[in-house]
């Protein structure tokens, strides 16, 4: 058992190492998934400036990919549709609407000019054997320019995901550049669908974005939505409208899509509804808004890591430099080189040290002439002549030596210690030349790469606030159920977002979700909505009688606190609540048991002359005396019980009758 235990350890671990650092999660030096990199690679080593057919690229992907054709297509095709590196051709689908590319065979693309100048270099990229050994595969591209923030990321691994929203080229080419002089630029998202973005908790790429539809409400009947929220399609969007008008969480007569090139979503509101009463009930029910929750898990060192977007920048900045400085002396090295070769080809022309080979019999003897010729030369020369100097010499065509341009080949040879001079500049002075990479990389793309997402400050919309009251609540006072569902009578307009008090005969009361049908008891003593608003005004006037001695008592207070779903009782212990009432100025009536010589059998009491106090304050007592009944009346002698409204208004809170207004 130990064995087979640590082989599915071994396994596992295996499995789950190679899911996150192979396959889902990005790689922070090129922000690229190895499939979207072996793409990139391959149509760089298919690049003759012209369209392939993505069937072919897939297909030579495929020397370095092994999990299948239709990984691969489907990655090129999204990777195509950011806009940024791959240059496409044909029906890539729609990010609008949803609809998917064409076959790959019918498609077509090639690497975009910003990809050629700005990820590829084979000459400083590391490389290593593909799956099968045959090829060899880059295990980083050199990418000069942010390419993870550009594009964004999302994918699921074993025990983790990441989520990394895409951001504006420009803006985070801009943040390169201030990173390189030792400041700090904030960055944002940008979505390729436009639309409104709240980034106050973005967090540094570690919190959350809320994003939302742009609405055109400028026509009182009728919404036109004209840009999407990032993660939705207009299918999407109008399906969540249709779902949300058939629970009857808005209302409208209609809804067209007119799409083409630009989004145009038509929204017909219905007869007595208008744009201000809708806007809210679209953001709070359908996908016109949504929250993005963000994470940035990318690998680094061969472990994934949680990054901020600063922290990438910074890592971006300071390979860049070592990215130029790399290819900096690798050119100052070909140079050399070339160099050495021009000065080696005019000491030999110019001076006619070919002639000493004349004489010679022997290919040693001809290469120990020629280092002869060039001894007194190395002054000039400065670098030790070499065999393999010597052949090269050997192999210049008679030709060329006859139409040798002496001038000629000293201006080539002055312009290489002109670029010699140069690139040591550069490399004095390198965070100034990566500077003007990048200054000069944002002058030619600066009008490629407009921001298309707007960003502003909204405060979520509350589904229960924007949720229309349009269920009946209603009571059956013979069944003891309440809900929007039963049949009896209706206490007030709900919506399913609302939250109700509901205190029972008993004194026990609990604060819960509007239900479709829920068992209450058969006699409540109140029902009304449960919120803020509703509970800090509401003062309760409860007279209960004490179960031991029968004495009256009164108590007054608010309920304020409470937990979902918990029972609560509004009075103490072995007591029981006789009448309630909520209104503010009542009188209070309270009849007692007849005892021998006792003529006061009556006593009103004015309910504003107690103190209102805590729901779990006990009450006080009126007096040492028997209660028989009670009952609330109002100022002008009408009863009061419970604040009853005979016909309360449309949507205006009522608490439900016991008894009708002015009668026992």
């Amino acid at each position: 058992m130990a064995f087979i235990k640590n082989l599915y350890d071994t396994n596992f671990l295996e499995y789950a190492s190679y899911v996150i650092k192979d396959r889902a999660i990005p790689h922070l030096d090129d922000g690229l998934k190895p499939v979207q990199r072996r793409i990139l690679h391959t149509l760089f080593e298919m690049d003759d400036g012209k369209f392939h057919k993505v069937a072919n690229a897939v297909g030579q992907c495929m020397r370095y990919h092994p999990h299948g054709d239709a990984s691969i297509g489907e990655a090129l095709v999204g990777l195509a549709n950011k806009d940024l590196f791959i240059d496409k051709q044909g029906n890539f689908g729609n990010i609008f609407t949803g609809d998917p590319a064409s076959a790959v065979r019918y498609i077509e693309c090639r690497l975009s000019p910003l990809a050629k100048e700005t990820i590829f270099n084979p000459e400083v990229t590391e490389f290593v054997p593909s799956y099968d050994g045959r090829n060899k595969e880059p295990v980083t591209l050199p990418a000069k320019i942010p390419v993870l923030l550009a594009l964004g990321a999302d994918g699921i691994a074993v025990g983790m995901a990441t989520k990394i929203l895409p951001h504006n080229l420009i803006e985070l080419l801009e943040a390169v550049i201030a990173c390189l002089n030792d400041e700090q630029l904030l960055v944002f998202p940008d979505f390729p669908t436009g639309g409104l973005a709240d980034v106050s908790e973005y967090n540094d790429g570690n919190g959350k974005v809320l994003v939302r539809a742009e609405l055109e409400t400028s026509d009182e009947k009728r919404i036109v939505i004209r840009e999407l929220p990032f993660g939705s399609t207009t299918e999407s969007l109008i399906a969540s409208i249709e779902d949300a008008s058939r629970k009857g969480k808005l209302k409208i007569a209609g809804i067209s899509d007119y799409t083409a090139e630009n989004v145009e979503i038509e929204v017909r509101l219905a007869r007595g509804v208008h744009t201000r009463d809708t806007v809210d009930a679209l953001y709070a029910f359908t996908e016109c808004e949504q929250a993005i929750t963000v994470n940035m898990v990318v690998i680094k060192d061969n472990k994934p890591v949680i990054m901020t977007v600063s922290q990438i920048i910074k890592h971006n900045a300071d390979r860049l430099v070592e990215i130029l400085r790399a290819e900096l002396k690798l050119e100052e090295k070909q140079l050399r080189d070339r160099l050495h070769a021009r000065t080696l080809e005019q000491v030999f022309i110019e001076n006619r040290v070919y002639k000493k080979i004349e004489d010679k019999s022997s290919a040693q003897g001809v290469i120990d002439a020629v280092q002869k010729g060039l001894e007194p030369f190395q002054d000039e020369i400065k670098r030790e002549v070499t065999n393999e100097d010597v052949e090269t010499l050997l192999k210049i065509p008679i030709r060329r030596i006859s139409q040798y341009d002496i001038n000629r080949a000293k201006k080539e040879m002055q312009e290489i210690k002109d670029r010699l001079a140069q690139i040591r500049k550069h490399l004095a002075a390198i965070t100034e030349y990566a500077v003007s990479f990048i200054e000069k990389t944002m002058k030619n793309y600066k009008d490629s790469f407009p921001r298309k997402t707007e960003l502003i400050s909204f405060t979520k919309v509350d589904v229960r606030e924007a949720a229309q009251r349009n269920l009946k609540l209603r009571y059956d006072r013979d069944t003891g159920y309440l809900g929007y569902e039963v049949n009896g009578n209706v206490l007030f307009d709900v919506s399913p977002y609302d939250r109700i008090l509901v205190i029972r005969k008993t004194g026990a009361y609990s604060v819960s979700d509007v239900a479709d049908k829920m068992f209450v008891d058969k006699g409540m003593l109140y029902c009304g909505f449960a919120d803020k608003e509703t509970t800090s005004k509401t003062i309760f006037t409860v007279v209960y009688r004490d179960d031991e001695t029968g004495h009256p008592y009164i108590k007054r207070c608010k309920i304020e606190q409470f937990i979902l779903n918990k029972g609560y009782s509004i009075v103490p212990e072995k007591s029981t609540p006789l009448k309630l009432t909520t209104a503010p100025n009542a009188e209070l009536q309270v009849e007692y048991k007849p005892l021998p010589r006792i003529r006061v059998l009556e006593e009103t009491f004015k309910a504003g002359d107690y103190l209102v106090k805590g729901v779990k304050a006990g009450g006080v007592r009126l007096a040492a005396r028997e209660i028989k009944s009670a009952k609330f009346m109002s100022l002008d002698g009408d009863q009061v019980e419970m604040g009853i409204k005979e016909k309360p208004e449309e949507g205006e809170q009522t608490e439900l009758p016991i008894k009708e207004k002015g009668k026992e």
